[in-house]
């Protein structure tokens, strides 16, 4: 037994572990196999034992590092499209967000012009009208402003929020609205909530409600 006492010895000062493992085997295989002939076979199959399971054991840690290596470029991937499919999306909601508000502001000029052939473009066949006195459709909206029985003479937009849903946008207009009714000029504060729907590539007005507020009232953002 000295001799592989001096044979483990060597090999930790001079810190080759395979030769550790090699003489740990040399000491494991002497104990079970000292009354056999073969030892010096069976120390050596434990031995090329072992290295296999050291192969083994680091070939699966490299094909995991791959497997990680591949994953972590998919998700990379992933996400990079992700980001780019949501800053699109804000970009075409701003976009639309801005062409409700354009059409908004048109909209109020074509009123205080009667320009009803305009309008007529721009509401849709089944939108409706809310009024402090009642709501009406389209088409009554449309005489309404064409007979000057409510002229919209100038609106004066204090503020503005847009929401968009899709193709669909809810608009609220803080305005001051100087309207001739009934032969007199009136002067109203007025939030207007305005719903657009864009069909086919146009937008259209589906609906207009006027709510009487004091000159202190705020739009939320």
């Amino acid at each position: 037994m000295t001799s592989y006492r001096i044979l483990l010895k060597w090999a930790f000062i001079n810190y080759k572990w395979r030769e550790v493992r090699f003489a740990q085997y040399v000491l494991i295989s002497i104990g079970i196999s000292v009354k056999r002939v073969g030892g010096l076979v069976v120390v050596a199959l434990n031995f090329v034992k072992a290295e296999w399971k050291n192969w083994l054991l680091g070939k699966s840690v490299r094909q995991f590092h791959l497997n990680y290596l591949k994953m972590k470029k998919i998700i990379l991937s992933l996400l990079g499209v992700f980001t780019l499919v949501t800053v699109n999306a804000q970009n075409t909601d701003t976009a639309f967000a801005q062409e409700v508000r354009e059409l908004s502001t048109a909209k109020w000029q074509w009123m205080a012009d009667k320009n009803t052939e305009a309008l007529e473009k721009v509401f849709h066949d089944g939108s409706k009208f809310v009024h402090m006195s009642g709501t009406c459709n389209k088409d009554r909206e449309l005489e309404i402003i064409e007979s000057g029985s409510i002229w919209y003479k100038q609106a004066d937009v204090h503020d503005v929020v847009v929401n968009v849903f899709g193709d669909t946008a809810v608009l609220w207009n803080r305005i001051t609205l100087l309207a001739h009714v009934r032969g007199n000029d009136v002067t109203t504060e007025f939030t207007v909530t305005e719903v657009y729907k864009k069909e086919e590539g146009q937008l259209q007005l589906l609906a207009l409600t006027f709510s009487s507020v004091r000159d202190t009232h705020e739009l939320a953002h």
